[in-house]
């Protein structure tokens, strides 16, 4: 979807296909600092003395 929302503005300058290109490139690294924090605080959970 990046990729064709590219092309697409690329060839049209439509600001709404930049503004999806734009959001679906920031899903994907927004998903894996999420997964990560997560991650990072099940860790200190799971350390963490009863």
């Amino acid at each position: 979807m990046r990729d064709f929302s590219w092309k697409y503005f690329a060839m049209t300058g439509d600001v709404d296909a930049y503004m999806l290109y734009k959001e679906s490139g920031s899903d994907s690294s927004g998903e894996a600092a999420a997964a990560a924090e997560l991650d990072a605080t099940e860790q200190d959970v799971d350390a963490a003395p009863l």
